[in-house]
């Protein structure tokens, strides 16, 4: 099973990040690929509570009822809604966020089950480190996908 702590599994996902330039298309969305980079960091930031995310009561009790579902179901929906704070509509420079996304990932492997940070998310609930692994390996693969690497 691929997993984020492990260097090999790990190495694969950045080895696809690598492949990207600033001209790769979406197969599918609205992002571009350096807002897919962004995107992709900012989620990883939550792991290491490092962004914060405001969610309404609803939202919370719809993100716990689809946890194990999400993370452990199929995959991800294409244009699935996501959380305001990490749309991002602005230009973002592509190397600085594909070198952000890269050095977030690769803290996976090298620091292990410690890099997380956070383990109440603000949407999917109380979260063990497998259910961190099964969501960043999902995310980060739906969006490589999302760009044809």
């Amino acid at each position: 099973m691929e997993s984020i702590f492990n260097k090999e599994s790990n190495d694969s996902v950045i080895y696809r990040i690598n492949k990207l330039t600033p001209e790769t298309k979406p197969l599918w969305g609205k992002m571009n690929a350096a807002q897919m980079l962004q995107h992709c960091k900012l989620a990883t930031d939550v792991a290491f509570d490092k962004q914060d995310l405001k969610i309404n009561f609803l939202m919370k009790l719809l993100g716990r009822m689809l946890k194990k579902k999400v993370f452990y179901g199929g995959e991800l929906k294409r244009n699935s809604p996501t959380a305001k704070e990490f749309i991002i509509a602005s230009e973002i420079d592509f190397e600085k966020a594909k070198s952000e996304l890269i050095s977030n990932f690769s803290r996976f492997a090298s620091e292990g089950k410690s890099s997380i940070k956070l383990m109440n998310h603000p949407f999917w609930g109380k979260m063990t480190y497998e259910d961190w692994d099964a969501l960043m390996w999902k995310h980060t693969d739906h969006h490589l996908k999302q760009f044809g690497v």
